[in-house]
């Protein structure tokens, strides 16, 4: 069963304006599956996970094109990132010729920002590129829809996906997470992660960095899992994992190269030394940080110790998503000063800055209490949102509205 993606029509779009589009993203997230459903019948395909395949690509690139095509999907390009140098070639000659060289090629690859260097280096200008998360909550409704804006006048027009109506319903989400197969197929949650996790460490890890220590990276992964939504300490995480700080730091790259994780950076300015500037990490998939950190059911994640965190985490990646399905730039921040006065989110434009504070509760105590914090930046300071189990999207003051988590 083929899951409909928000991201399809922003990538045809795209497809009709430059000769190369790129996807990129963590596997098993569905990139191919949904170029497969979206190409035209004279497109082929080819992967370089097939050896065969990236023998050829790698020992004679000429003869790899002669033999696959020109209108083309490649699947896992990163492989063998020379293979560009020959699809500038192709498109380049295409155009001198005047050709029409729109949407030649697709590629897809799942070491998302590694991928974005070796395409900005040699497709500059002839290329456009997307990321791909696990499913959305839209998505796993079958509810496309735009992404989230901070305004009440677009969220007032915008209705509450109905599985997540209640607190128990969001937590089932947050437990399962978002990955196509589980929504797909009848596949057991426990088995489809355990293969996923060793997939990863096994072909990913070891091909992206020479990782020799996977047992240690394994455990890295489960302690970034058991941390997401707090800050980035590298010499607490070398500490803990028994690595050394530039080896931590070079592993969370990967993790982020990989799009397993979001860096959410903070927002600071010259004009003052008194905000944070360590930066915050989330786990795009839900279920797989849930699954990392061993919790048994949604029930025992909505009553334990780390269920702010995970709604807070739950929150962030779907905006994230959002954002990433129409390939719209992100403005997302989060303020903290020496003080330690927070505020989870800042959405940051020309206009001004929009707070927002993620609460799990349904009517929250105090939520925009460190709101007026931002006045002392001299931007111009928007209304504000308390993103949370509220029913319906209804003032909390003149200043701040409550916005239920089914609208992101």
């Amino acid at each position: 069963m083929y899951i409909n993606r928000a991201l399809e029509t922003s990538f045809l779009k795209l497809s009709s304006c430059y000769p190369v589009v790129a996807v990129c993203g963590q596997r098993q997230v569905g990139k191919s599956t949904m170029l497969h459903h979206i190409k035209d019948k004279d497109r082929n395909y080819v992967t370089l996970d097939d050896r065969n395949a990236r023998r050829l690509a790698e020992n004679d690139p000429e003869l790899f094109f002669e033999t696959y095509g020109t209108k083309l999907i490649i699947d896992e390009f990163q492989r063998v990132p020379e293979l560009l140098l020959e699809i500038k070639n192709i498109v380049d000659k295409k155009a001198l010729n005047g050709e029409n060289n729109e949407g030649m090629f697709w590629l897809t690859g799942s070491q998302q920002f590694q991928m974005m260097k070796h395409i900005s280096e040699t497709l500059a200008g002839r290329v456009g590129v997307f990321s791909l998360s696990s499913l959305s909550q839209c998505e796993i409704e079958n509810n496309i829809r735009d992404c989230f804006e901070p305004s009440v006048s677009f969220l007032k027009n915008r209705k509450i996906l109905t599985g997540l109506s209640d607190v128990h319903s969001v937590y089932q989400r947050i437990f399962t997470g978002g990955m196509p197969k589980l929504y797909s197929s009848d596949i057991p949650r426990e088995r489809f992660f355990l293969d996923y996790v060793n997939t990863y460490l096994e072909r990913d890890i070891h091909d992206l960095e020479q990782v020799g220590k996977l047992n240690e990276f394994y455990s890295f992964l489960v302690f970034m899992a058991a941390r997401t939504g707090q800050e980035l300490k590298y010499d607490e995480i070398a500490k803990e994992i028994g690595v050394s700080s530039p080896t931590a730091k070079a592993w969370v790259s990967i993790l982020e190269r990989s799009g397993i994780i979001y860096i959410l950076h903070p927002y600071y300015e010259n004009v003052t030394k008194r905000l944070v500037k360590t930066p915050k990490c989330y786990f795009l998939d839900t279920g797989l940080a849930a699954y990392l950190c061993r919790w048994p059911s949604a029930e025992t994640l909505e009553n334990g110790a780390m269920s702010g965190a995970f709604f807070e985490t739950f929150v962030i990646s779907e905006l994230v998503k959002g954002y990433y399905n129409q390939g719209k730039a992100l403005n997302l921040y989060y303020y903290r000063d020496i003080d330690k006065k927070e505020i989870d989110l800042l959405f940051v434009d020309a206009t001004g800055i929009t707070p927002i504070e993620i609460k799990k509760a349904k009517n929250p105590n105090d939520a925009d209490k460190n709101f007026s914090v931002l006045h002392k930046l001299g931007k111009n300071i928007k209304t504000g949102f308390v993103i949370c189990m509220s029913d319906e999207l209804i003032p909390y003051n003149r200043d701040v509205w409550l916005c239920p988590v089914g609208m992101i």
